[in-house]
């Protein structure tokens, strides 16, 4: 395959010979001068001196007595000649982003060489003096006539009237932002470009030729440049085309659009018939893929079938992978086969997807959203952010501890203060007071982040590498940005700040060090300008990637600039689609991927350039569907079996005679049981549970956790020093809202804000939403109550327990049960065990051998309260009565929290006396513990789906969606 760099160098070094000094040879990026170097290299045996490589915009550069501005003060030079014209109001914050948005208009009115004065004149002046515009042909006058025709100056809008207003202002705007960029001594690209082309001489040019390779389309300061050179009898021109697309197609081909423009004014070096490649036969395949990443997981199988196939691998650099959708680049990297030796990535790896682009969004958010300046505390979220972050792990020994503390103790708004627990944590937990102090932070903590990459070697891997790249690139930002502060340049707020550095830093990219004439070529559409490969894949081939979607946005209206030549979005198609049929003319073996699936704006729609391709290509074109590897996924179903290590472990663990720590034995472990005795095992014998997370939300056990403190509070007052609680005693405090609100207050506090007492809890909006009904069920709690009363509290929130031997294989274990009791009161000769309730409902068992059957919906609530009552029924002669009170239905009239029992249909038994059911219940409870410390029955998964929903193991053992075997 010969391509079109090499015949560049053949056909100039035939024309010029070997010293080329006197030559520079222009393009339009810089990557191509890399390989023409090596074409020309071996054109001669002999040594040659070199032209120069340059591109287009260093050329103009060099030409300028002026420099490109940084891209920050030139739209803060601009604000403040907006705010003197227009006499606006308008901060910089708001004024910022479409301040970029004006400067590309001024870019895009300064390279097409457009007559700003013109342009910018006042709208009824433009109607009224368009005979006059000598300079306009047919289709540019067609496009102001229609710009008027739809924009019509006598029936008046905000909208229009704003845009009026403006655009009377914009000449002078112009006008005076140039004038203030001279004296500074300083330009946006266009305003350099058309600086150059005005002051241009061509006698004291340094070269003696320059010769232009590979362009396409021309801006008029472009276009300008090329005709003085040429009228100099100092330029050479090579384009770049196939004849396919801008001869032999029967309508005006896009793709040929402007090299037939260009051939036309400046003619080609090369002769027509070096330029017949894309009629030749090729090996094209259009591929459909399911998924974006489905296309770099195609990537090992298409380097076996085409690429070793066809080229044994013996010029590597002739396989280009093009990523249409850059983002992309990842996925590809880590999906390059072994037998790929070398790869050149002409792309820049992105910022955003480094740890210190996802380190300095945590440390912007710890100091703005996350800081709250009117209580001097963070919030918990931000803190948990920057605390986990690899980098402050690894630069702080306190991290971690001190995380897993603040989860443990739910502290949602930590101080200052209890957050700097070492140099580093410090630093990060210092709070800024203003943008400077912002800046200066950020760079400090990049700094402390560099001493991780200090005594690394040049030769780590490439992520390292990339790491390290983007730290000094993150701190090259910041700091300019910290520059332009401390001169008074850029003065915007904190939220603005955010924005113009997360904007930065997302559009900033890292180069890849390496040699790019070695290697498998991975590179972006626009680094494919010049070269040619001979095989090639491109991926993400899709409608709104290739061609990008939608236009930019301009103050100038499409019309106008239709009309006065500048870039429009035809002009744009027309550029990508000669990028690809360009990249395809001389290629040999052609993939081309498209995505299938749809996602936001992605339709799964192949691009257009294919569709055309398909129609117009005169030979076959393969069609083939990338499906991924699906199996029916099952889970076996887990059964554990007590083995002797088994039973020693568990034995060990509750065995009270062996071990004096073991524990006991809670009604929630039995009714685990009950319900799945795998959930058992990984809970209470492996010890497995779910991480601690800390939450702004209240889930229904912290909620009812803190019903239960809020409650215990109030009585403990109501029976303090022992005294009876009197029907008068509970109207009184339920008259007291201040109390009641207090106890709640202070429950919270214990429960779940984790502050001390004197500190004031703050909730937010959902969390006082959960206080008000709190309090409104401790009222209820009352009101209840008043029916009951007078009675004694015998004891609130009340460990319990009870030593109970229990045979097992290897002989008799003492084994403890018990928990803790919410309420026991006293009333005439019968103590009552309550156990309180914030959700669920009331169910009522047939039997007490249904407390034991596992199925669903057994009342566990009811089992638990009986397993109290029975503790209690061997400690004190008096009669129980367990109860369960569900204080969200209380407030009805009819409602008692006496349990009942007895057969659906029939007469229910009101358990006022547990002494009638003790004797079965635990015979049943002493079958239930020596069945768990047997041997005879293994811990399997149950049967009752309602009891995995919520299950923390479900994905461990496969829930209610297993199939068994």
């Amino acid at each position: 395959m010969e391509t079109f760099l090499q015949l560049v160098a053949q056909d100039l070094y035939t024309k010029i010979g070997n010293d080329l000094s006197r030559v520079a040879i222009v393009f339009p990026n810089k990557r191509a001068g890399l390989f023409f170097n090596e074409h020309l290299a071996a054109q001669s045996d002999h040594p040659l001196w070199s032209p120069a490589y340059i591109s287009i915009s260093e050329l103009f550069q060099q030409l300028s007595r002026q420099k490109l501005g940084d891209p920050i003060r030139l739209v803060c030079e601009l604000y403040k000649i907006f705010r003197e014209e227009t006499k606006s109001e308008e901060s910089l914050d708001d004024f910022y982003f479409w301040g970029e948005l004006l400067i590309s208009d001024f870019d895009d009115v300064d390279k097409n060489l457009v007559d700003a004065g013109k342009l910018f004149t006042n709208i009824k002046d433009l109607k009224n003096i368009m005979d006059d515009f000598d300079f306009l042909d047919e289709e540019q006058e067609s496009a102001i006539r229609q710009f008027f025709q739809n924009f019509s100056i006598e029936k008046r809008t905000v909208l229009k009237e704003k845009f009026i207003s403006l655009w009377d202002k914009l000449g002078t705007i112009y006008q005076r932002f140039r004038m203030k960029l001279e004296e500074e001594g300083i330009a946006y690209e266009g305003m350099l470009y058309r600086n150059v082309i005005e002051n241009l001489s061509t006698d004291k040019l340094r070269y003696d030729k320059y010769v232009f390779v590979g362009f396409n389309v021309l801006n008029k300061v472009e276009n300008h440049f090329f005709s003085l050179l040429q009228d100099a009898g100092k330029a050479l021109f090579y384009w770049d085309y196939d004849i396919f697309y801008t001869r032999l197609s029967k309508h005006r081909h896009e793709a040929g659009e402007f090299i037939l423009r260009n051939l036309k004014l400046f003619p080609n070096e090369l002769p027509e018939e070096v330029f017949d490649c894309l009629r030749k036969p090729k090996k094209v395949r259009f591929i459909s893929s399911p998924t974006e990443n489905a296309q770099a997981r195609y990537l090992p199988q298409w380097v076996r079938e085409v690429v070793k196939e066809e080229t044994k691998l013996s010029n590597e650099k002739e396989n280009a992978v093009v990523l249409c959708n850059e983002a992309l680049l990842l996925p590809v990297l880590h999906s390059i086969p072994p037998e790929v030796k070398n790869v050149n990535i002409t792309m820049g790896f992105p910022l955003s997807q480094t740890p210190v682009y996802s380190f300095i969004n945590a440390a912007l958010e710890l100091q703005t959203t996350g800081y709250r300046p009117d209580t001097g505390r963070y919030t918990y979220e931000t803190v948990q952010a920057i605390l986990k972050h690899p980098y402050t792990r690894q630069l702080s020994s306190k991290a971690e501890p001190l995380e897993r503390d603040l989860t443990k103790t739910n502290r949602f708004y930590p101080l200052p203060t209890e957050l700097k627990q070492d140099g580093f944590l410090a630093l990060l937990f210092t709070p800024c007071k203003n943008i400077h102090e912002l800046c200066i932070y950020i760079t400090g903590v990049l700094k402390e982040i560099s001493i991780l990459y200090r005594q690394q070697s040049e030769h780590d891997d490439i992520f390292n590498q990339l790491y390290r790249e983007s730290l000094f690139k993150s701190f090259t930002l910041v700091n300019r940005l910290l520059n332009l502060i401390e001169t008074g340049e850029l003065q915007i707020r904190i939220d603005t700040f955010k924005r113009l550095l997360n904007r930065l830093l997302t559009t900033a990219n890292i180069p890849f060090h390496g040699e790019p004439a070695i290697g498998m070529q991975i590179m972006g559409v626009l680094e494919t300008r010049n070269l040619d490969f001979r095989n090639l894949i491109m991926l993400s081939l899709n409608e709104g990637q290739l061609p990008k979607a939608g236009g930019e946005s301009s103050f100038i209206p499409y019309n106008l600039r239709k009309a006065f030549g500048m870039t429009t979005i035809e002009h744009k198609n027309a550029v990508y689609a000669y990028y690809f049929y360009r990249l395809v003319q001389r290629a040999e073996n052609i993939t081309l991927i498209y995505n299938t699936s749809s996602d936001g704006l992605n339709r799964g729609e192949e691009s257009r350039f294919m569709l055309q391709f398909l129609v117009e290509w005169p030979h076959d074109i393969v069609r083939e569907f990338l499906e991924a590897g699906q199996s029916p996924q099952s889970n076996q179903e887990i059964i554990i079996d007590k083995t002797p290590e088994i039973l020693n472990r568990i034995n060990y663990k509750y065995d009270f005679t062996r071990n004096p720590k073991a524990f006991p034995l809670s009604p929630s472990a039995l009714n685990a049981y009950l319900d799945c005795k795998l959930r058992f095992y990984y809970r209470y014998v492996a010890g497995l549970k779910a991480p601690d997370e800390v939450s702004a939300e209240i889930d229904s056990s912290l909620f009812g956790t803190i019903f239960h403190r809020a409650a215990e509070l109030a009585y403990n007052d109501l029976s303090a020093n022992g005294k009876e609680i009197r029907k008068e005693d509970l109207e009184r405090l339920l008259r007291d809202n201040i109390r009641l609100q207090g106890y709640v207050d202070r429950a919270f506090k214990e429960e779940f804000f984790h502050v001390e007492p004197d500190e004031k809890p703050e909730y937010n909006g959902i969390q006082l939403l959960n206080s008000k009904v709190i309090y409104s069920y401790l009222k209820q709690l009352l009101r209840n109550d008043l029916q009951y009363a007078p009675f004694s509290m015998v004891g609130m929130e009340k460990k319990v327990s009870e030593e109970m031997q229990v045979k097992t294989p290897s002989g008799s274990i003492s084994v403890r049960i018990g928990g803790t009791i919410d309420r026991m009161d006293c009333k005439d000769d019968t103590l009552r065990i309550v156990d309180y309730k914030t959700g669920g409902s009331p169910k009522t068992p047939a039997s007490i051998e249904q407390l034991f059957t596992p199925a669903e919906g057994r009342p566990n609530y009811i089992f638990q309260t009986f397993l109290y009552a029975a503790i209690m029924s061997r400690k004190q002669s008096l009669k129980i009565a367990p109860a369960l009170l569900y204080i969200h239905r209380a407030a009805n009239e009819n409602y008692t929290p006496v349990i009942e029992m007895g057969e659906p249909r029939k007469p229910k038994l009101p358990v006022n006396n547990f002494a009638f059911f003790e004797d079965e219940f635990r015979e049943r409870l002493q079958a239930l513990l020596e069945e768990i410390f047997g041997d005879e029955v293994p811990f399997t998964q149950t049967e009752n789906t309602k009891a995995c929903e919520y299950c923390d193991f479900r994905a461990l053992c496969g829930g209610s969606s297993r199939t068994r075997k």
